[in-house]
C-alpha cells in the first residue's frame, strides 16, 4: 500500500479522493516505522515551507531510508518543493535534498497575481514515466507562491511571471507543483502512473 504522510500541512481528503479515483489503496502512518511496509510514499502539502519542519528527524530519516531502498516517492505542491534543498520562504528549514537547488518566490509582473492560482499549461521538458499519456499543453490546477528552479530533473515546466519546474523526476523520485487530485482526467492519469511505479 501507498503511505500518505500527514505532517499537518496537506489537504489529505482531496488527495485520498484522487488516489481512490486512480484505484489505489492508501494508508496514513502514525509512526515512521510504519513506512517499512509502504510500496510508495506520497508527501502532499499546501502553505508555508516552514510546515515541512515537522518532517525533520525520524520522519525524514525513514522516508530517506525507504527511498534509498527503491520505494517510489511523490511530492505534491509543497511536497515537491520539499524534494529540493530548501526554500527562500523558510530559509532555515532544510528540504530532503534529493534535487539540488532552492525554491524561490514567483516574481510579480504587471497583470499577474501571486499566488499563482488556477489552471495553466504543462510543457514537457523530457520523457517522463509520471507524465506518460499527458499531452503537451495539458491544463492542470496550481495554487502556490513559491516555485522550483529549472534543473536537469525537470520533467515539465510552466510559466507564471517566470518559467518554473512544474514536474520533476529523478529515478523513482517524482514531484508535481500542481495538484493532480484537482486536475481532472489528466491528474488522475498522473496518479495512476505513480501507482503503477509503486507496484513495480
Amino acid at each position: 500500500m501507498i503511505a500518505l504522510i500527514d505532517y499537518g500541512a496537506g489537504n489529505l481528503t482531496s488527495v485520498r479522493k484522487g488516489f481512490a479515483a486512480a484505484a489505489a489503496d492508501l494508508f496514513t502512518p502514525r509512526d515512521p516505522s510504519e513506512l517499512s511496509t509502504a510500496t510508495g510514499i506520497v508527501v502532499p502539502g499546501v502553505g508555508n515551507f516552514g510546515a515541512t519542519a515537522a518532517l525533520e528527524g525520524s520522519w525524514l530519516e525513514a522516508i530517506r531510508r525507504r527511498v534509498d531502498m527503491g520505494t517510489p516517492l511523490l511530492g505534491i505542491c509543497l511536497g515537491m518543493q520539499w524534494l529540493y534543498e530548501g526554500s527562500d520562504e523558510a530559509p532555515v528549514v532544510p528540504g530532503l535534498g534529493a534535487i539540488a537547488g532552492r525554491c524561490s518566490r514567483l516574481p510579480r509582473h504587471a497583470g499577474l497575481k501571486v499566488p499563482h492560482v488556477g489552471w495553466n499549461s504543462l510543457h514537457a521538458a523530457q520523457p517522463s514515466r509520471l507524465l506518460a499519456g499527458v499531452v503537451e499543453g495539458t491544463q492542470v490546477y496550481f495554487t502556490h507562491s513559491y516555485a522550483a528552479p529549472i534543473t536537469p530533473e525537470a520533467a515539465a515546466t510552466c510559466e507564471h511571471g517566470a518559467v518554473f519546474a512544474a514536474a520533476v523526476e529523478i529515478g523513482h523520485i517524482f514531484g508535481v507543483q500542481f495538484h493532480p487530485e484537482k486536475s481532472s482526467d489528466a491528474g488522475i492519469r498522473i496518479l495512476r502512473n505513480f501507482v503503477a511505479a509503486a507496484k513495480g
